[in-house]
C-alpha cells in the first residue's frame, strides 16, 4: 500500500513499542517518517530500519518532559522532511500504580509527558496544517482514560487527552484538520512499566488475556494498523472521536459475566 506517499509523519515516543511499530508501518505505506525519542540510539535504530527498507526517515531527539523542547522538535522534523501532514502523539509516562504512591512530582511528571507534550506538539503543527488546508493528529489515549485500571496520574492524563482532542477537532475542522484518538487495551510491549510487571509475573500477559473478549492482549501491530487507518484518507470523515483498540475490553468484563452466570 502507498496511502501516505508524499506525506510526512512525526511520531513521538517512536523509538520503541507502539511508536516504533507505527513508524515502520507508515514508512511501509510510503510516508517520510520523523522518529522522535529521548533516546538518540533508539530513534536512530528505527530510522536505520526505515532506510534499510528503502524508506525515508529522520531521527529527532527530544525529551518531551521539557516543555521548551516541543516546538523545536516539530521544527527539526519539518526541516528534515518538509511540512508535516500527520502528527502521532504517542509519548507517555506511567510510573505510579496507585493513588497512595503518587506524589505531586509523579503526578506532574506523568501529565507533562502524556498530555502537556501532546498539547504543545499539537499547537506547534496546527498553524501550518490549517494554512495548508489539512492535516491529521492522532493521539494515543488508553482504556485507562475510560475506566479505573490503576496508574491514576497516567489515567487522568489520558482522559484529558481524549477531551483535548475533541476540542481540536471542533475548532480546526473548518480548516481541514482532523483530530482523533485510539484507546489501546493491554499491549504486549517492553515499556518500563511492563518490564517491571513481567519481572514479578512472567505470565502477566497470559493472565490478563482472560479479561478480553477476543481472548488475548494486543500487539503493537494492532495499534499501528488503527493509527494508520485513522491518519489515512480512508478515514476522511472521521474526527473528534476515539477508536477503542482493546479486544472488546470496554464492551464488558468476561470474568464478571462468568461469575454472574455461574
Amino acid at each position: 500500500m502507498s496511502r501516505f506517499a508524499g506525506r510526512a509523519v512525526l511520531i513521538t515516543g517512536g523509538g520503541q513499542g507502539i511508536g516504533r511499530t507505527t513508524a515502520l508501518r507508515f514508512a511501509r505505506e510510503g510516508a517520510a517518517v520523523a522518529v522522535l525519542d529521548r533516546s538518540a540510539d533508539a530513534a536512530a535504530a528505527v530510522v536505520a530500519a526505515i532506510r534499510d527498507a528503502g524508506g525515508r526517515g529522520a531521527a529527532v531527539v527530544a525529551d518531551l518532559a521539557d516543555a521548551a523542547a516541543c516546538a523545536p522538535a516539530v521544527a527539526a522534523a519539518e526541516a528534515a522532511l518538509g511540512p508535516l501532514d500527520v502528527l502521532v502523539n504517542n509519548a507517555a509516562r506511567a510510573e505510579r500504580p496507585d493513588v497512595a504512591s503518587t506524589d505531586l512530582a509523579a503526578w506532574e511528571g506523568e501529565f507533562a509527558v502524556t498530555v502537556r507534550a501532546a498539547f504543545l506538539m499539537t499547537k506547534a503543527v496546527l498553524v501550518g496544517m490549517a494554512a495548508r488546508g489539512g492535516g491529521v493528529i492522532v493521539s494515543v489515549a488508553s482504556v485507562n482514560g475510560h475506566v479505573a485500571l490503576g496508574n491514576p496520574a497516567y489515567s487522568a492524563a489520558k482522559a484529558a487527552l481524549l477531551n483535548f482532542t475533541r476540542s481540536v477537532a471542533v475548532e480546526y475542522g473548518p480548516h481541514g484538520v482532523r483530530a482523533v484518538t485510539v484507546s489501546p487495551g493491554t499491549v504486549r510491549t517492553e515499556s518500563p512499566s511492563w518490564r517491571d510487571r513481567l519481572s514479578r509475573n512472567p505470565r502477566v500477559f497470559e493472565d490478563l488475556a482472560r479479561w478480553y473478549p477476543l481472548g488475548r492482549v494486543g500487539e503493537p501491530e494492532d495499534i499501528a494498523a488503527a493509527i494508520a487507518f485513522l491518519a489515512s484518507d480512508d478515514a476522511a470523515f472521521i474526527t473528534g472521536t476515539d477508536l477503542a483498540v482493546d479486544g472488546g475490553l470496554l464492551a464488558g468484563y468476561r470474568p464478571m459475566v462468568g461469575d454472574i452466570q455461574s
